[in-house]
């Protein structure tokens, strides 16, 4: 089973508010996933970012690949470098 950590859309219709969860990758974008790590909120000044590190560097080691966001995302948190 290939496993992922992305984003999960969440918030009201022009007002993204994103959810960083571990999911199947054959599980569809908003549907079924394993675990929430975190969440990210590009509206509010400055942007906010929040993590669970410990959990993150656990489902990395366990294989889960990060998207291209989220690992920009972990690398802002200073989660991975």
């Amino acid at each position: 089973m290939a496993v992922k950590i992305r984003l999960k859309r969440m918030g009201a219709h022009k007002k993204p508010f994103y959810r960083v969860v571990v999911a199947d990758a054959r599980s569809p974008r908003d549907g079924k996933f394993i675990e929430e790590i975190g969440y990210y909120n590009p509206l509010v000044e400055p942007v906010e970012i929040k993590i669970n590190g410990e959990a993150a560097k656990k489902w990395i080691s366990n294989g889960a690949q990060p998207t291209e966001t989220v690992k920009s995302l972990f690398k802002k948190s200073g989660i991975i470098e």
